[in-house]
């Protein structure tokens, strides 16, 4: 039995009680649960790499506001679905201000977290046309999401974008579009879990494809001008975080506030509806909902049903720091930049010490150090390598979970790993390759 950072006979306990043969399937929150298992048996501290959750505070904007309405007595109402006026102004302002496309205020619509907008939108774009029954996700993306179509019982496909970037995305897309039966295209930028970001070419392609097909664009923006590589936080100056909103009209926005502005708790994010999007009309949804109305049916049948509103109180909370923001008053990116710094950090502690990035380019780029960067260890699958450096105190999790056809690699999130972790970090992994290591 080898001597590992942490009590062999404990892991090995607690992968066999999560009763999954390989470890290569294991979900987010099966990560999760063993790690908490290990810990509490053990008292010994894991560098979490697993879970994306926020690992800065939120600004005291957001907070002073939210606590400011609740103190005006909003809990005691209900919210109206489609949002409070303020958010929904902000929110209109504020994609102009850093994504200079013009949207309505009245197709700014809030939703239980990019979570809850996610799941809605999937859910009304697959029933638009019958002979359109798949859904196609631009691959690595975020598992949870096709955990959601199963739950939904709709059906999706996938690809892995690595090897297809700039000019070699339209003839990927074609051989899936061209079928006809694809309603919607999801991907998320920057990209979770790998951290490429999409250029313009690129979405300029998925947008003129989206228009000639006829499909749904579902562009995922939960990390929201965090490619740290450019600064995109100054309203209404130039570059903005890029969008293929310039590109087609057949598009919808998730703008969460959990990871560019560390409000994770309060489950908050938009969804933005092109305008022409939102007033389309569509026999089946008559059919399928009692409304033709794309935007109608969004809030008044889908969004009505599954929460009945979103937290009220937390709406003020991000309107003003929406506000903030379009005034130049809250530069939101400098209070996350953090995460590059330390990913920039831990990338080196794993290269330093026998491991590859997996994905390592953003096509002829280094790629941008951000909340994700992903990593594999010569002669190991992906399963193998989580489980080893479970007894090394170190969690993460595949890449197969999430679309990857990467066999040998995991996810990395750094939000959860203090700078007084990377000193434990680096002895972690140098004994690691110590014992692993063939050379």
């Amino acid at each position: 039995m080898r001597k590992t950072p942490i009590d062999y006979q404990i892991v090995s306990e607690s992968i066999k009680e999560l009763n999954i043969p390989n470890l290569n399937c294991a979900t987010i929150r099966e990560i999760v649960k063993i790690v908490n298992s290990i810990e509490n048996r053990t008292n010994d501290k894991f560098i979490r790499m697993e879970m994306g959750i926020p690992g800065l505070a939120p600004p005291e904007i957001g907070t002073k506001a939210e606590i400011e309405a609740l103190k005006n007595g909003v809990a005691s109402s209900y919210p109206m679905l489609g949002g409070i006026t303020p958010l929904k102004e902000e929110t209109s302002k504020f994609v102009k201000n850093f994504m200079d496309i013009d949207i309505t205020t009245e197709c700014c619509i809030p939703s239980v977290g990019s979570m809850q907008g996610g799941f809605a939108t999937f859910l009304l774009a697959s029933n638009l046309d019958t002979q359109k029954d798949t859904a196609l996700f631009i691959d690595p993306g975020f598992s949870v999401q096709k955990l959601q179509f199963k739950v939904m019982g709709h059906k999706y496909t996938n690809f892995d974008v690595y090897n297809y970037r700039g000019k070699k995305l339209r003839g990927k897309l074609e051989e899936f579009l061209s079928k006809g039966n694809i309603n919607s295209i999801i991907y998320s930028n920057p990209n979770n879990p790998t951290w490429i970001c999409f250029t313009e070419e690129e979405l300029q392609i998925i947008g003129e494809l989206a228009t000639k097909y006829d499909v749904i664009i579902i562009e995922d923006l939960a990390y929201f001008a965090m490619d740290f590589r450019v600064d995109m936080a100054q309203p209404g100056v130039a570059p903005f975080q890029p969008t293929v909103a310039r590109y087609t009209s057949n598009y919808i926005l998730l703008i969460s506030s959990s990871k560019a502005f560390s409000y994770a708790g309060q489950r908050l994010g938009m969804i933005c509806v092109s305008d022409a999007l939102f007033c389309r009309e569509y026999d089946n949804l008559k059919k399928r909902f009692g409304a033709s109305s794309f935007g109608y049916t969004l809030i008044q049948r889908i969004l009505y049903s599954l929460s009945s509103g979103t937290s009220h109180s937390a709406q003020y909370a991000l309107a003003a720091m929406f506000k903030a923001a379009n005034k130049g008053e809250f530069n939101f990116i400098n209070e996350v930049k953090y995460y590059g710094e330390r990913a920039a950090i831990m990338k080196k502690i794993f290269t330093n010490n026998g491991f590859n990035i997996v994905y390592d380019k953003d096509i002829d780029k280094e790629l941008a150090d951000g909340f994700y960067f992903t990593i594999s260890y010569p002669g190991m699958d992906s399963g193998q390598l989580l489980e080893h450096l479970l007894y090394y105190g170190i969690s993460a999790i595949t890449l197969n979970t999430c679309g990857s056809e990467r066999t040998e690699g995991l996810r990395a999130c750094v939000s959860q790993v203090k700078p007084e972790q990377f000193e434990v970090l680096e002895n972690r992994v140098k004994q690691f390759n110590s014992d692993f290591s063939t050379n």
